[in-house]
């Protein structure tokens, strides 16, 4: 379970690194880069619920 939720918060700072030093090294392609990266951050996030979902049912299951 931790490595569901650790895995996907690792990539998501990453990806919100890697999105501010792009904003910063090229203001003009802000919103574009802003869009990708809520985009990207959802889907990371939807991955991290569907990894908690599965570990509650697993728990479930053994018990």
């Amino acid at each position: 379970m931790s490595l569901s939720i650790l895995t996907p918060a690792i990539a998501q700072a990453i990806t919100a690194k890697q999105a501010f030093d792009t904003i910063a090294r090229q203001p003009e392609k802000a919103s574009d880069v802003r869009t990708m990266l809520i985009l990207a951050l959802a889907f990371m996030e939807a991955l991290t619920i569907y990894g908690l979902l599965i570990s509650f049912m697993l728990i479930g299951n053994i018990s």
